[in-house]
């Protein structure tokens, strides 16, 4: 299971985030979303943990915790759905 991190400080790296869960366990992945346009942080990370019983106790004592000056909203993410989102219509401008 991966755990969704929000209202994220945009000055939190991957290499921070996975010394804060490494507390819980051992982390397998991070990852920090950017925005495909200007490459900026968008403000949230999900990050895998091995075992489930360290993603919930992490989740339990870090949600709404303050890190980084934010109060940060921690928990197990949703399945991404597919096909569901809007189609993005671009016009020949030329």
């Amino acid at each position: 299971m991966t755990i969704y991190i929000g209202n994220l400080s945009f000055q939190a790296t991957e290499e921070d985030l996975r010394e804060v869960f490494a507390d819980y366990g051992e982390v397998v992945r991070v990852s920090l979303p950017t925005d495909r346009e200007t490459g900026k942080k968008r403000g949230f990370a999900f990050v895998e943990m091995n075992d489930e019983a360290a993603e919930d106790k992490a989740i339990e004592e870090l949600d709404g915790a303050e890190w980084m000056g934010r109060e940060i909203r921690v928990n197990k993410a949703k399945p991404r759905e597919t096909g569901n989102r809007p189609v993005r219509r671009v016009e020949n401008l030329s």
